[in-house]
């Protein structure tokens, strides 16, 4: 492996030995990957496509041991570093030019234990990662919004999501950490260990670390919760919002329903002639007994004149994040056998 320029913290260009090179990669379970290596391309996509920067080295961490080696290598040769977990920061702040990324992609783990209601995730797990295993037992924690966000990213962020009424923000709910600082060691951070330290990653971002495992709570939540649409022309969004502006205050916690203003894609269950046009999409998600949420629901679902209307009985695994994506809701309303079929669609 050749040796390497590659970027200080200060904005200088280091050089790095190939011997050097050499042993970092040796110390590895994992892989070091330079610009011409195959798979650099790809380590080094976020899922904001507008950010294109091209790292000096990737290091794609296998477990907690190569995290605290690429620290210590960064920090020996004062490298710029950034953290890489399931790559959906909308800044792009998982990359970085010229210095050291560490890439926890592949440390994607999540182990539950049904009895403590505990689970034990990687960094590299998204939200779908988290959601399919918990969700194998009928448990949940309070997650985000999109199920390809990185669960690590969310949670050092705070992460607020469709059980946060109910359950609290993400980190209400994180038990303990294991961070490697700064200096190359491996703490665990609760609220009787580095308190500190637990403190200040629930909401401080990736500032004061890098944690290789998370520990969460979880709840019984699911299979199947009341979710979907209801989709207003975008003329009557005064209307709307002022309504459920006095809805929510009586609304109980079990209810999350947030608001999307855009054109309207070509949605299955939207006419065609809508396809385009502007509109008020409310998104709600109701995690508590169904017959109580079609009560709660009913005065929303029967307010203005909805151009759709898909609420329906939706597994829990179908909904986070689906509302984006025309491929998911096929895909959803098809196992679900149909808020898509059964929509209610009124012309305005």
């Amino acid at each position: 492996m050749p040796g390497l320029q590659l970027k200080s913290r200060a904005g200088a260009s280091v050089n790095i030995a190939e011997s050097a090179l050499a042993d970092f990669a040796a110390g590895l379970r994992g892989r070091l990957l330079t610009p011409e290596a195959p798979e650099y391309d790809a380590a080094r996509a976020v899922w904001n496509a507008m950010i294109d920067r091209r790292p000096g080295l990737i290091v794609r961490c296998a477990g907690a041991a190569d995290v605290i080696g690429a620290v210590r290598f960064a920090s020996a040769h004062d490298l710029v570093l950034a953290v890489r977990g399931g790559g959906h920061n909308i800044a792009g702040n998982a990359v970085c030019d010229g210095g050291l990324v560490i890439d926890l992609s592949a440390m994607r783990s999540v182990r539950v234990d049904p009895q403590r209601r505990i689970a034990r995730v990687e960094p590299g797990a998204t939200l779908a990662d988290f959601d399919r295993e918990a969700q194998a037992f009928g448990l949940a924690t309070s997650l985000g919004i999109n199920s390809t966000t990185g669960v690590a990213g969310l949670t050092l962020g705070g992460g607020f999501g469709w059980l946060s009424r109910k359950l609290g923000l993400t980190v209400d709910n994180l038990l303990s950490a294991d961070v490697v600082t700064a200096a190359g060691e491996l703490l665990e951070a609760s609220d009787s260990r580095n308190p500190d330290l637990f403190w200040a990653i629930r909401g401080g971002g990736g500032n004061f670390g890098v944690v290789s495992s998370f520990e969460f709570r979880l709840h019984p939540v699911g299979p199947n919760v009341l979710s979907g649409l209801i989709v207003h022309p975008l003329d009557e969004a005064p209307e709307v919002l002022r309504f459920y502006r006095d809805f929510a205050v009586a609304a109980p916690d079990e209810l999350a329903c947030w608001f999307v203003m855009r054109q309207a894609p070509p949605l299955p269950f939207l006419p065609p002639e809508w396809h385009g046009k502007e509109i008020l999409a409310r998104a709600a998600c109701y995690c508590g007994e169904q017959a109580e949420g079609e009560r709660v629901l009913k005065p929303l679902r029967a307010f203005g004149r909805p151009i759709a209307d898909v609420i329906g009985p939706t597994p829990f695994l179908a909904w986070p994040g689906r509302p984006c994506s025309i491929r998911c809701w096929r895909r959803a309303c098809a196992t679900t056998g149909s808020p898509m079929t059964s929509a209610r669609s009124t012309m305005a």
